[in-house]
């Protein structure tokens, strides 16, 4: 299936009883999923990616804010020169000393800076937003492939159930045959349909193993034959389907998945692409500060003023106001707008699409699980009655009455019954868990 329920942990969780009784080196459903978590790559991307959003909006809020530099300088000349203090040419090796500050600060920038800070503030809730969306996938893929194990083992019992039954029946066939008792076509018959059993469970361990092995590769784990998991004991008394419709299911979760919310930040955040493009057109207000002094060691043939004097003489500060009014940029500023729109295009195409996706999985679900329901019902009954008549066809066969052909029909009859009865106890059982997920329900099992 393709999803199911993420709270389901918790369900799971407090699960005593059901169990297998040898339990030393599985897995329980809680066990596998958080291991999953830790080891899947692709979450670790997610975060990563949540870290540099993060950092994306810190250098947006920077913009904000007045920036500050200082620095400084020495050296020396030889030769014909201008003594920085004097402003006099000398012919002789000067040493200098600069220091400098300075600070800068924006006014306006057509509200660029604003909407970039909401822009970025947007991506950080979006990749968060992802990021448990992702969580939410990697759970539900873990629990499908949990699922497959279990389902896997059941078709596993059934064969070697079928199995042990041709056998004992084939045992006592060729006593009788021995005996002159029965014809040698039904021992015949009774081989084939052993040897058709047998097939069938070297088919349902290879699924088995085939299902293990996916498990244990999701969870990033070397693959051995003692991996394996607790299965619990699923329940289908009081489950119920069809209380709650499509649109109502749809609407709660419209409200709660993360990736609805996601989709609409990301429109939001593109609106905010297109107010940032357009500031571009508009002026651009920057104010500015400088500091600057300096200190030679020769400021005249005969004597050298003290450092801090001379720091403190050469001084000199200046303050600017610069504006900036674009009037023509080669079409920079259209295009960028325009990118921006189309961004807000796809945005909006992105929350159209995760939204139908939505609709659908749950309409999906939502027949499914009616559909499972019914089915589940169905199996009960045919089960039932095709007990008791395997435990006629079997007694009749044990006196003689029916020969081994009826026999084998019946038997697979019943066999193939419980089949039925086990994917359709499955199907029911998460198809309604599902429905549960969407709606927010508390889950148990």
């Amino acid at each position: 299936m393709k999803h199911v329920l993420l709270a389901f942990l918790l369900g799971l969780g407090q699960l005593t009883t059901g169990l297998s009784q040898d339990t030393a080196g599985k897995l329980s459903l809680e066990e596998c999923v958080a291991i999953a978590l830790e080891n899947n790559l692709n979450l670790r991307r997610s975060e990563l990616n949540l870290v540099s959003s993060e950092a994306t909006l810190l250098e947006s809020k920077g913009q904000q804010l007045p920036s500050f530099s200082m620095g400084g300088s020495t050296g020396f000349r030889w030769g014909r020169s201008i003594n920085p203090v004097t402003n006099l040419f000398e012919t002789r090796r000067i040493g200098n000393v600069n220091v400098s500050a300075s600070s800068s600060i924006p006014v306006f920038a057509g509200g660029q800076i604003r909407n970039s800070v909401k822009q970025a503030s947007l991506n950080v809730e979006t990749d968060r937003l992802n990021l448990a969306a992702s969580r939410n996938d990697i759970t539900l893929n873990t629990i499908n492939l949990f699922i497959n194990i279990a389902f896997s083992k059941e078709q596993l019992n059934i064969a070697n159930s079928q199995l042990t039954t041709s056998r004992e029946q084939l045992s006592r066939t060729e006593k009788l045959v021995a005996a002159g008792s029965l014809p040698m076509a039904d021992q015949l018959d009774l081989q084939a349909q052993t040897a058709t059993n047998e097939l069938e469970v070297i088919n349902a361990e290879n699924n088995l193993r085939i299902a293990r092995l996916n498990l244990s590769q999701a969870l990033q784990m070397p693959f051995s034959e003692d991996f394996d998991i607790l299965i619990p004991e699923l329940e289908v008394d009081g489950l119920t389907v069809g209380t709650q419709g499509v649109e109502q299911i749809y609407s709660v979760a419209v409200g709660t998945l993360p990736q609805i919310k996601a989709a609409e930040f990301g429109v939001q955040a593109a609106e905010y692409g297109i107010k940032i493009a357009k500031g571009a057109y508009l002026p651009s207000l920057n104010l500015s500060a400088n500091v600057f002094s300096n200190y030679v060691d020769q400021t005249s043939f005969t004597t050298s003023d003290p450092i801090l004097r001379q720091f403190e003489n050469n001084l000199s500060q200046s303050a600017n106001l610069g504006l900036s009014i674009p009037i023509f940029s080669n079409f920079r500023n259209q295009a960028g707008v325009q990118r921006a729109r189309v961004q807000k295009r796809l945005s909006e195409i992105q929350q159209i699409e995760v939204k139908n996706q939505l609709r659908q999985d749950i309409e999906s679900a939502y027949t499914s699980a009616y559909a499972a329901r019914q089915s589940y019902r169905s199996s009960q009954l045919r089960v039932e009655a095709l007990e008791e008549a395997f435990r006629m066809a079997r007694q009749r066969f044990e006196v003689g009455a029916i020969n081994a052909v009826d026999f084998q029909v019946a038997q697979n009859n019943l066999f193939n019954a419980q089949a039925d009865l086990v994917t359709a106890k499955y199907e029911y059982v998460f198809s309604a868990k599902v429905l549960d997920f969407y709606l927010g329900n508390p889950l148990t099992l």
